[in-house]
């Protein structure tokens, strides 16, 4: 039975912030394997600088290629849009049956608003979530507090964001240490975010 722990986002683009905490979940819990669930558009996001799916599934899948328990997913590529966390987690329990066990990975920020996602009674019933740390305001729900499902994982804080990495390369900053080596030759290569 493998323990995976899905790290959704747009990877707009993957940088190294999403590697250490995505390293970290597989050699500091119990999960097996960490999947980057590319995200086609997100609800909450407006898609101007949005990169295509192929391109930003191409740069998490140079960013993981040399680390076997990281990989790529574009599980949600053919859902339909809007697409939310529930949909995704019926399928990949549809599509993997019982010899994988999904967790969500998520950033102690998002854990605050959790209790606003769509169906997230359901979510935290059949799957567990991994928090890592985010420097953010507000607070977590009471009842999501202590929740048995809900485990705090003491990852390094990683205060990166892929907004940051394309509003300062358009400037002409060098973002290059912020990626992984493969990803930036990737995106200067294809004169991304420019």
């Amino acid at each position: 039975m493998k323990q995976i722990g899905l790290y959704f986002g747009t990877f707009n683009p993957i940088h190294i912030g999403h590697l250490v905490i995505a390293n970290h979940m597989v050699e500091f819990s119990d999960l097996d394997e960490v999947w980057f669930v590319i995200t086609p558009r997100s609800p909450f996001k407006t898609k101007q600088t949005l990169l295509d799916n192929h391109h930003r599934y191409q740069m998490v899948f140079e960013a993981v290629k040399e680390y076997p328990s990281l990989k790529p997913s574009k599980i949600e590529f053919d859902l339909p849009q809007p697409n939310y966390t529930i949909d995704t987690l019926v399928r990949l329990d549809e599509k993997y049956d019982r010899d994988h066990v999904f967790s969500l990975l998520m950033g102690e920020d998002n854990l605050k608003g959790f209790h606003k996602w769509k169906n997230y009674e359901v979510i935290l019933e059949n799957h567990a979530l991994y928090i890592y740390p985010r420097i953010s305001k507000g607070t977590v729900e009471n009842k999501l507090r202590e929740h048995p499902k809900i485990h705090h994982i003491d990852a390094p804080v990683m205060e990166i964001s892929s907004t940051f990495i394309r509003k300062n390369h358009r400037a002409g900053k060098n973002v290059r240490p912020l990626l992984p080596e493969a990803v930036w030759e990737y995106m200067d290569e294809m004169n991304f975010y420019r």
